[in-house]
């Protein structure tokens, strides 16, 4: 299966955590990257999702907003994570960021060039990847 969403996570579930409307589910990559989506309880149900359940979480790219020097502050976005700046490929509008964060996942953002600039963003670069847990769409394997 082929995705317009440009970031894709594989990983399995390590944590769920249920409601009475949604669930907070956690997806570790092997490389030890960690992912949180919201989802429905329904969606809990109809993916079967449990603890040890292999997912792909996807993320595109323009939800990704992009954060530096962000020392001493605390966000609501679930996702916040913090990797290098390893490339910039810049547009006549926007630029599409990717971040390598420890674990060796990269995270695509698609952020203004103002921005880049703003931001001081430049490969080497330390930045952070904010991502709301909401904004993560969740797959199973048939």
């Amino acid at each position: 299966m082929q995705v317009s969403a440009r970031n894709v996570f594989t990983g399995t579930l390590t944590a769920v955590v249920n409601g009475a409307v949604n669930a907070e589910v956690e997806l570790t990559t092997a490389g030890g990257d960690k992912l949180v989506a919201v989802v429905t309880e329904g969606s809990v149900k109809s993916l079967d999702l449990a603890v040890g359940t292999p997912v792909v979480a996807y993320v595109k790219a323009p939800l990704v907003m992009l954060l530096v020097g962000v020392d001493g502050m605390r966000f609501s976005a679930r996702n916040q994570l913090s990797g290098t700046v390893s490339a910039l490929t810049r547009g006549a509008v926007n630029t599409e960021v990717a971040i390598t964060l420890p674990g060796g996942a990269v995270v695509y953002a698609v952020v203004t060039n103002e921005a880049v600039l703003e931001l001081g963003l430049a490969v080497g670069a330390t930045a952070t990847a904010l991502i709301k847990a909401s904004h993560v769409v969740l797959g199973v394997p048939a």
